[in-house]
C-alpha cells in the first residue's frame, strides 16, 4: 500500500467516477483501475463496487476511506512544516465551525492579513457532528462549536474518542437573535413565553439531529412553529422575513449582520463557546493567527452586548 494509492482512492470517492477521477490525477483509467484492484487485493476488501452508473462507496471502503484521508492530510502537514524549501510558505488552512459570525470575521482577518498570491483555505460552516469529524480526520485543523451542561458529556465522549482536545473561548449568556423590526427588539430581555407567536429557526444536524447534537440550546422544548435551514443566510433572512427567532450566543458582527438584534433570554442556561484542536497535530502559523484573531473579534463584539 502506497501513499499514491490512497490519494487515488480519495480522489474516486470524490468524483464518484474512475474516468473522471483518472482525469482529474492525469493517469489513464486503466492504470487507476489496475492501482485500485491491487490495493483492494492487497487490503483483502472491497472498496468500490463498479456500477453502470458509476461507483459506490461500500461500507468497508468508507471505513477505511477515514483511514486514507488522514494519513494523506497527515503527509501534505509533514511536507509543508519540514520541506527543505526555506521560502514555502503555508498555502492550506481549513477551519469547520458551526454558524457563528465571529468565525467569519476571524477568517477574513486572516485572509487580509496574509496577502499571499496563491492560496487555498477553507471555511466550513457545518453540523455538529461534522466539525469534530472534520478536525479528528484532519479535514480541518480547527473545529468551533459549543457545549453546556446538557450536552457537554455527550460532545466530550466524541471529543475524547477523536482524539482532539476542547479549548474554552467564553462563556455566555443566551441571547436571541430576531429582525431590527420585530415587535421585541427593544425589550430589555425575553422569556420563552414572548417568543411563542414567534417561528422558531434553528440549523438542521442530518443523520446527526438528535438533541445533544443541536446548534441551539433547550432544543427538546416543544414549540408550536419550528423551520430548520441548513445556511446562515436563509437564516437570517428568515429571521427577517417572517419576524423569526433563534436561541445563540448574543456575538455577533455589526458590520457583518447589521439588520440582526440580539435580546437576552430570560433563562438559567450558560453557552461555552470554544474551539477543537487535534492532539497529535501542533497548530500551523496560521492556526495560531486565526485562533488570535478569533479571540480579537469575540472581545470586540461581546463589549457591544
Amino acid at each position: 500500500m502506497t501513499l499514491q494509492q490512497l490519494k487515488y482512492v480519495i480522489e474516486v470517492a470524490r468524483s464518484r467516477s474512475i474516468s473522471k477521477a483518472a482525469q482529474n490525477l492525469f493517469i489513464s483509467q486503466p492504470s487507476l483501475s489496475n492501482a485500485l484492484k491491487e490495493l483492494e487485493k492487497e487490503l483483502g476488501i472491497t472498496i468500490f463496487y463498479r456500477t453502470n452508473k458509476g461507483i459506490l462507496i461500500t461500507p468497508e471502503g468508507s471505513e477505511f476511506l477515514g483511514y486514507a484521508r488522514q494519513v494523506v492530510e497527515q503527509a501534505e502537514l509533514l511536507e509543508n512544516r519540514y520541506s527543505n524549501a526555506p521560502d514555502l510558505k503555508q498555502q492550506h488552512f481549513s477551519v469547520s465551525a458551526q454558524h457563528y459570525a465571529f468565525a467569519v470575521s476571524a477568517f477574513v482577518r486572516l485572509l487580509e492579513d496574509y496577502n499571499r498570491d496563491e492560496y487555498e483555505f477553507t471555511l466550513r460552516e457545518t453540523k455538529t457532528y461534522e466539525i469534530i469529524d472534520d478536525v479528528k480526520n484532519l479535514r480541518s485543523e480547527i473545529g468551533i462549536l459549543y457545549v453546556n451542561d446538557f450536552n457537554q458529556q455527550v460532545i466530550s465522549k466524541f471529543i475524547r474518542e477523536g482524539n482532539l482536545t476542547f479549548h474554552k473561548l467564553f462563556d455566555a449568556t443566551p441571547h436571541v437573535f430576531i429582525s431590527s423590526t420585530n415587535p421585541l427588539v427593544n425589550r430589555e430581555y425575553v422569556t420563552l413565553s414572548d417568543l411563542l407567536p414567534y417561528p422558531y429557526l434553528s440549523y438542521e444536524q442530518g443523520d446527526y439531529n438528535s438533541f445533544y447534537f443541536s446548534e441551539e440550546i433547550l432544543s427538546t422544548l416543544s414549540r408550536p412553529k419550528n423551520i430548520r435551514v441548513t445556511d446562515r443566510a436563509t437564516m437570517f433572512n428568515l429571521l427577517i422575513g417572517l419576524n423569526g427567532y433563534t436561541i445563540s450566543t448574543g456575538v455577533i458582527s455589526r458590520k457583518l449582520n447589521g439588520d440582526i438584534v440580539a435580546v437576552p433570554l430570560k433563562v438559567d442556561e450558560t453557552i461555552t463557546v470554544g474551539y477543537i484542536t487535534h492532539k497529535n497535530v501542533t497548530n500551523s502559523p496560521l492556526a495560531e493567527i486565526y485562533i488570535h484573531y478569533l479571540k480579537e473579534s469575540i472581545e470586540e463584539e461581546r463589549k457591544l452586548l
